[in-house]
């Protein structure tokens, strides 16, 4: 039994004038992004033949991008990178950034002198008892 495998060309991935593929990895090269994110029900997704891009809608005349932020960046510098990063690739088109989540704060090896020997730190986020 023979299998064909179906090949796809850049051409499948143009919406609108606007290479998706392209936009997927210029985002996901971001040094800001940790990754692309489609949502929980994969509401920023372009179906494409045979696949899907996460996190990457163009429609409308705009071009949509959802991403999971590395910590600490501020958002207007996220989305400010991002849209100075698409710009050769949308052209004319506003690029809406969404920032769906934001990775996890890096681990700090435990300040026992600052916190008193023994004692754990309090969570920042949780009133004191």
């Amino acid at each position: 039994m023979i299998v064909a495998q179906e090949t796809f060309t850049s051409r499948d991935s143009v919406i609108d004038g606007v290479d998706v593929d392209a936009v997927a990895a210029t985002v996901a090269g971001c040094a800001v992004v940790a990754a692309l994110d489609s949502g929980p029900f994969g509401a920023v997704a372009t179906y494409l033949p045979g696949r899907k891009v996460a996190g990457v809608a163009v429609g409308h005349g705009r071009v949509t991008v959802q991403v999971r932020a590395r910590w600490g960046v501020p958002a207007p510098d996220l989305a400010a990178l991002i849209t100075v990063a698409l710009a050769p690739l949308t052209g004319h088109c506003p690029v809406d950034v969404v920032i769906a989540d934001v990775d996890d704060p890096p681990a700090t090896p435990p300040d026992s002198e600052a916190a008193g020997a023994g004692s754990p730190r309090p969570d920042p986020g949780l009133p004191v008892a």
